[in-house]
């Protein structure tokens, strides 16, 4: 029996929110010396474009990781204030980081305002956005509901 269900609008829904309403994740990137998982969490968002986004400092060991392999996973959750947490949504991402060079007009604007607290260090020379393209994803929605998703599952929908 395959415990995977046939991903719908409703899945879709649940990974877009856990998206669009994210401020934290917990990022897993490959130790370059080790090969081993790092994870680490860090403030994250999604961009102008809907992508996910991180200001990560060039000192952290999570930068050097996606330096070395851009490849890495994000773990985005929200937190019950109540209840057992494992019967909750959460969406495991599977990413492409890449610094973001130029980054959008207004990305760090909207950072702060998400972020205030990153007014202290945001303008530091050893930060940096990154984007964290989502490659595929499982979204395990509750007990019973996983499913598999693809970029275009959690890319938000059309305006109109």
């Amino acid at each position: 029996m395959n415990p995977i269900r046939q991903t719908d609008d409703h899945a879709r829904a649940i990974a877009r929110d856990l998206l669009t309403g994210m401020r934290h994740a917990v990022l897993s990137v490959l130790d370059p010396a080790t090969g081993h998982p790092h994870l680490s969490r860090i403030a994250c968002q999604v961009g102008p474009d809907g992508m996910p986004v991180a200001l990560l400092s060039g000192l952290a060991a999570h930068s050097r990781a996606l330096i070395a392999d851009p490849r890495a996973g994000l773990l985005v959750e929200s937190p019950p204030a109540k209840g057992d947490p494992m019967t909750h949504p959460r969406l495991s991402v599977q990413v492409i980081a890449r610094i973001l060079t130029d980054p959008p007009p207004g990305i760090r604007d909207r950072w702060l305002t998400a972020h205030p607290r990153a007014a202290v260090f945001i303008d530091l020379p050893d930060f940096r956005f990154w984007e964290l393209r989502p490659q595929s994803a499982w979204l395990n929605a509750g007990f019973g509901a996983a499913f598999r998703l693809t970029p275009a599952d959690m890319a938000a929908p059309p305006p109109g």
